[in-house]
Order: C-alpha cells, then sequence, then structure tokens
C-alpha cells in the first residue's frame, strides 16, 4: 500500500512538472507571420509550432498575427488578446507596416513601447522581433526605424531578433513577386533565426 501512494505521489509530481514547463505563445505580427500568399501550415510560426511539439511538447502557439497590421492596430487589438489567451511569452511582430508607410518614428517606437509594457504587466515574457526597410527611403528614417527595435530592447531587457527576414530579403529566390514577402523556401530560415532566441524563454 505505502508502495502505491508513493507510486502516485511521484506519478502526481512528475505530471505536474511536465505541465509546469508549458505554456501558450502567442504570435502578434503581421503579413510575414501571417503566412501571406502561401497556405497557413506552410508558414513560420506553423513550422514553428511542428518543432515546439517536438522538442517542448508543453507549449501551443497562437497566431494571432493580422496582414497589413501595424502598431496602432496591434495596440488597440492587444488586451483583448492577452485576456482571451493569456500567453506566457509573446512574439511581437509589428512595425514593418507602420515603416513602409513612413508613419512617424515616435509614433512607432511609442506603440511598440506600450504593447510591451502591458505585456509585462500581465506577466508574459515578450520577444521583439525587428525589420529592416528597403533603402529607398532614405537612410535617416532607415537608421532611426532600426534604432527602434534596439532601443526598446535594451530599456526593457527582452530578447530581440533584429531582423525578421535576415538572408532572405536580399536572395530574389526567397521573395515573392511582391518584392517583399517571403516564399515558402524562405519559411525555414525564418524560424531557424528566431527559434533559438524564443528557446530561451521557454
Amino acid at each position: 500500500m505505502l508502495r502505491l501512494i508513493t507510486l502516485f505521489i511521484t506519478l502526481l509530481c512528475h505530471s505536474t512538472g511536465t505541465f509546469a514547463n508549458g505554456g501558450t505563445i502567442l504570435v502578434y505580427g503581421d503579413s510575414i507571420s501571417a503566412a501571406y500568399g502561401m497556405n497557413q501550415e506552410q508558414g513560420w510560426v506553423s513550422l514553428l509550432s511542428e518543432r515546439l511539439n517536438t522538442e517542448h511538447p508543453g507549449y501551443r502557439v497562437v497566431n494571432a498575427s493580422v496582414s497589413g497590421e501595424t502598431t496602432g492596430g496591434g495596440l488597440t487589438r492587444l488586451p483583448k488578446s492577452l485576456s482571451l489567451h493569456q500567453p506566457d511569452v509573446l512574439v511581437l511582430e509589428l512595425g514593418g507596416n507602420d515603416g513602409l508607410r513612413g508613419y512617424p518614428i515616435d509614433k512607432i517606437r511609442g506603440n511598440l513601447d506600450a504593447m510591451i509594457q502591458q505585456s509585462k504587466e500581465t506577466g508574459t515574457r515578450v520577444l521583439l522581433i525587428g525589420m529592416v526597410l528597403p533603402p529607398n527611403y532614405g537612410r535617416r528614417y532607415i537608421t532611426a526605424f532600426e534604432q527602434i527595435f534596439t532601443d526598446l530592447a535594451n530599456l526593457h531587457q527582452v530578447p530581440f531578433v533584429p531582423f525578421l527576414l535576415n538572408g532572405v530579403a536580399t536572395t530574389r529566390d526567397l521573395v515573392q513577386r511582391d518584392g517583399i514577402h517571403p516564399t515558402v523556401d524562405a519559411q525555414p530560415m525564418i524560424l531557424e533565426d528566431v527559434y533559438p532566441v524564443l528557446e530561451s524563454l521557454l
């Protein structure tokens, strides 16, 4: 009888520990994370979910990315998303559309800063993902835009991926005909850049 009780306690502790090592990852981005121009299961977020099922099976991925989303739209949606999904980790991939539309740097920074702060206040760990603009936007604006992500990562002490399309954006075969969105073949490369940084939060 004592052995059965001991076994039960051991199994219970093991089960509880396994559950505690899991959680919800909320990917909060724009068209690049929403698998624009391809089937959802081909996008890097779906590939992330598949990999986590193997390497960290306690975690589930919720993709709340919206094509065309800006930091302003993301900030408006965030409270409801945090309440609905109660994520342990937020992957924040917004700002690219703001930059492409030439929105004011201070506005982009303020929106991202508010989203990071709101997430941290709920106990959510944040992974910030940056973006780089095409050269035709002018060096001054491009530099200020890229600095937003570096500054916020340092300010809030959150992990940071400087450029989601690193090694992709400059390779013609990895970009769709619109010259902006990555192809299906680029998705595993995107995941390889994000995964090690994300894994540090699990």
